[in-house]
């Protein structure tokens, strides 16, 4: 009984798992093909495929979670719904491919219905059938009908869509084949009724239909064919059936090759869900996302501005700006979020051994250093700009080959710096790294990202922040730093409230506070004997100073 229990439990913790992130939301497994809807609880749902790891191709997609929240911030994973081997009327494959791929769920008559695309024999590109589960409940419970959706052609199409309109009455949509289909569903919710139209008005439609209702408008979305990345465009009607008028692309490509979205409202605000192969690098193995959605006057959509999880500061330490930031630094979060590596595993050094950049030690010079950098690798830097204005950024590096140049450039908060945009370093010994300057980036006070993007391989050390205009001297300010040297007990004398960091010779912040406007004690006697940087933020100016810990 005790394991029985034991089990029990555990099954229970696996089934309410909340985790809090950005985007990517769902992390721990490979999601795609997103359905969002809002049931009469007050939550938010959404329905994905899930793609298997390691991949094979898309023909390894045989299982369904549900993920729901209640804030758009905390997500809580109710586990498997349904999975190939609970379809009774699906047969073995000659491949052994399982294909369960987007799904869609509808909630009609107390019930919870869910869609699925499932081929039902070989050839099984053609045999495509849509499946129904059935629930009482939103997350758990459901049972496979052993009959597939009643009233549809055999076609072979795949990514149904159910809607229902304000006056009860529920529409079914798939698609395949550079073509979409639509008809109304019967009240059992498992049979057409009547037959099947061509949604027609649609430019470029490829697959993914969604279809949602705002002001009395409806607004038919789907997955175009744009190679390589395929973009999420939109129609509208005043007809669930149409014909539709093609308004444009609400979201462009992302780093999967495939896309296929929903569009939800949600406590006031509209919601953009889609995927991406941010965590993997293939889309093979996709992930899913969610951003605000936005609407013009005249109702039609604002490009969705896709946003991402840059990671957190490493070891949570904002490093200041103006100084220095070291490679090997960069932010935390892993593969994916704070940095992406093509070669798993850190090849050289003790240092962050679990995370699989390479950096390298050279005790000689005493310095660790990022290196084997390559196209398409990136890393994220968190920092905190202490004074609004015009920086130069000047980084120490240089390639790792005599005779060679390679490139680099910079996205501060997910955007590219100004022209020039790729930067040139060149090769120079390990003690003597060469200083490429990025000039004139312009950077409000606050928290910021920078993320570091090699074309090739470079040996890279550290970058430096500079504000352009100057860091004024303590003395300007009238504050007086005394004893200097100490033993790391300094009094600091400001005619004003502050806020005081301290800075070692590498950038690394060990202290931030604020200051009064009498004398105020600074104790950095827990840190090793040597240089520090002082840095004062009062009326809206800097000013710096040495500290010696003796």
């Amino acid at each position: 009984m005790k394991r029985i229990f034991l089990i029990a439990l555990c099954n229970l913790l696996c089934f309410l798992t909340s985790f809090a992130q950005g985007n990517p939301f769902v992390r721990d497994i490979y999601t795609a093909d997103p359905s969002a809807h809002v049931w009469a609880d007050g939550r938010l749902y959404v329905y994905p495929s899930h793609d298997m790891d390691p991949p094979r191709g898309c023909d390894l997609m045989d299982k369904y979670h549900v993920y729901s929240t209640d804030d758009m911030v905390t997500w809580t994973d109710h586990g498997q719904i349904v999975e190939a081997a609970d379809v009774p009327w699906g047969e073995p494959l000659a491949n052994g491919g399982k294909f369960m791929w987007a799904p869609d769920c509808a909630y009609k008559n107390g019930k919870y219905y869910f869609y699925f695309p499932h081929p039902n024999r070989d050839p099984w590109n053609s045999t495509w059938k849509i499946g129904i589960a059935v629930s009482d409940k939103p997350a758990s419970d459901f049972t496979v009908l052993d009959y597939w959706l009643k009233g549809l052609p055999d076609e072979g199409m795949i990514d149904p869509c159910v809607f229902i309109d304000d006056d009860g009455q529920a529409y079914f949509y798939y698609g395949g084949g550079n073509k979409c289909m639509g008809a109304k569903l019967k009240d059992s919710m498992d049979e057409i009724d009547g037959s099947l139209q061509q949604m027609t008005g649609l430019t470029d439609f490829h697959e993914g239909t969604w279809v949602f209702k705002k002001d009395g408008v409806y607004y038919l979305t789907y997955a175009d064919n744009a190679g390589g990345a395929n973009q999420l465009r939109y129609a509208t009607s005043n007809n669930p059936l149409g014909p539709w008028s093609y308004k444009g692309v609400y979201l462009k490509g992302t780093t999967s090759d495939t896309s296929h979205g929903s569009v939800v409202e949600y406590k006031g605000q509209w919601w953009a869900f889609y995927h991406t192969a941010d965590l993997s690098g293939t889309g093979l193995l996709r992930s899913i996302c969610v951003d605000s959605l936005f609407f013009n006057d005249n109702g039609t959509i604002k490009t969705v501005v896709q946003t991402k999880d840059m990671g957190t500061p490493y070891q949570n330490n904002w490093r200041p700006a103006p100084g220095t930031i070291e490679a090997e630094d960069f932010n935390e979060g892993g593969q994916g979020i704070a940095y992406w590596d093509n070669t798993k595993g850190n090849a050289f050094s003790k240092y962050r051994t679990k995370d699989w950049v390479d950096i390298n030690e050279n005790r000689r010079y005493s310095m660790y250093y990022i290196t084997n950098t390559e196209q398409k690798e990136y890393l994220n830097y968190s920092f905190e700009v202490l004074q609004a204005g015009i920086y130069n950024v000047d980084f120490s590096i240089a390639t790792t080959t005599s005779g060679t140049e390679e490139k680099f450039y910079l996205e501060f908060d997910q955007k590219k710096t100004s022209n020039p945009r790729r930067y040139t370093a060149t090769y120079t010994e390990l003690s003597d790294l060469g200083t490429v300057t990025v000039p004139n980036i312009e950077l409000s006070e606050g928290k910021h990202t920078v993320t570091f993007y090699p074309s090739g391989n470079l040996n890279f050390d550290k970058f430096t922040f500079t504000h352009t205009t100057g860091i004024r001297e303590i003395e300007a300010a009238r504050v007086s730093i005394f004893p200097n040297p100490s033993d790391g007990i300094f009094q600091i004398q400001t005619p004003q409230n502050g806020v005081v960091l301290i800075t070692d010779i590498s950038g690394k912040l060990v202290l931030k506070e604020k200051t009064n406007s009498a004398n105020h004690t600074i104790d950095i006697s827990n840190q090793a004997a040597g240089m520090y940087i002082l840095s004062l933020q009062m009326n809206d100016q800097v000013y710096q100073s040495k500290l010696i810990k003796k």
